[in-house]
């Protein structure tokens, strides 16, 4: 193993939205890069590098943007371009009347939404955030689309539902059962931006393990060498994986990392 990727949310930190000391010890400990591959906007990993020892590169939006957080720069970006907006929005309105949007530019430095679009409370009290009408929310390239339903559709039949409906021209995922799809460019996974990362550094895919707990993480399991499920993680990603482990609260990502390199170093 040459190279560590792992999801946040679910995977790596808690239920309390906090990573263990044990967790943090581990990862600060590691003898091999380690990788964050995230569906959170840029703006929601910072908090992240104010509890880690170090900073290493994140995969953000699902793979849209490649930050690095000593530069405070983006190192690639694959955004959806406006008139791929324009068009993904038109026809998810044509199919789903009561569907509401939102965008996050910049790798998600920033989010423009809808008036209408259900912002959590976490969302609300942090900056970067701007409501405007449809045409602002498509007005240019984005990191990723945001769609909900104003009837809170089960996450997984909106998925079903928003992906028929684009035709496989976008990547459409979920990473929550809150009813919210993501939506990226054609080809952009979090599997495309950990294989960014892997190619910079040298490793082969073979080389690298990753962890994950959501649909929006199947590609990159699919992708890497090692695939583990954390314990409490959808089905469809456990049924991908190669090993599961514990879950997100009994430090599932560590418990396996503590393991491995234990074994090794024996």
């Amino acid at each position: 193993m040459k190279l560590v990727a792992t999801d946040l949310d679910g995977t790596l930190v808690r239920s309390d939205r906090t990573l263990s000391d044990r967790t943090l010890a581990v990862l600060d400990s590691l003898p091999v890069p380690l990788v964050i591959a995230t569906g959170r906007p840029l703006r929601w990993v910072l908090p992240i590098y104010e509890m880690l020892g170090h900073k290493p590169i994140s995969v953000v939006a699902n793979g849209a943007a490649v930050y690095d957080p000593e530069a405070d720069e983006l190192l690639h970006s694959a955004p959806l371009a406006a008139d791929e907006l324009a068009h993904a929005c038109e026809a998810l309105r044509s199919a789903v009347p009561d569907a509401v949007f939102a965008v996050e530019l910049d790798g998600g430095r920033t989010m423009v939404h809808e008036d209408r679009y259900d912002v959590g409370m976490w969302e609300r009290t942090m900056d970067g955030r701007r409501i405007g009408p449809l045409a602002d929310v498509v007005a240019e390239p984005a990191a990723k689309l945001l769609v909900r339903s104003a009837s809170n559709r089960d996450s997984d039949e909106f998925l079903a539902l928003v992906s028929a409906t684009l035709e496989g021209v976008y990547e459409a995922t979920h990473s929550s059962l809150s009813g919210l799809v993501e939506i990226s460019a054609a080809g952009v996974t979090k599997a495309s931006g950990v294989a960014w990362v892997a190619a910079r550094l040298g490793v082969e895919p073979a080389d690298v393990v990753v962890f994950g707990d959501m649909p929006n993480d199947i590609p990159m399991l699919a992708w890497a060498g090692r695939a583990v499920a954390v314990a409490n993680a959808h089905p469809t990603v456990r049924d991908v994986a190669d090993e599961v482990t514990g879950s997100n609260d009994e430090d599932g990502v560590a418990t396996w990392l503590e393991r491995e390199f234990a074994s090794r170093a024996g």
